[in-house]
């Protein structure tokens, strides 16, 4: 098994096809869901923070995902990918890779 999780509380890993206008419509999608502005419309932002919105977005994204490994290869299925979602940017971030398993 083959785990990538996001390691922060406002970034997300998930899969899903690499086509851009799909993620065009994640990124609109995730906007009218949990727009940034106005940052007042957060409770969370009260703590002299301005990513409420991100918090949200990353809880509907996900935080990590496990694909399965056959023959040293990911075993995805037909167009998938696995992708990094950043909702807030001011961070320094990392991202965790484990293999589990032989």
């Amino acid at each position: 098994m083959y785990l990538v999780n996001a390691m922060h509380i406002t970034a997300s890993v998930f899969i899903n096809d690499d086509e851009s206008g799909l993620h065009q419509d994640y990124e609109k999608w995730l906007e009218s869901l949990a727009p940034h502005d106005p940052v007042s419309q957060y409770l969370h932002n009260r703590t002299g923070e301005d990513n409420g919105d991100a918090h949200l977005k990353r809880q509907i994204m996900g935080r990590e995902v496990v694909v399965a490994v056959t023959d040293g290869q990911l075993d995805f299925g037909p167009w998938e990918q696995i992708f990094y979602g950043e909702f807030d940017g001011r961070r320094k971030k990392r991202v965790l890779v484990k293999i589990i398993g032989a």
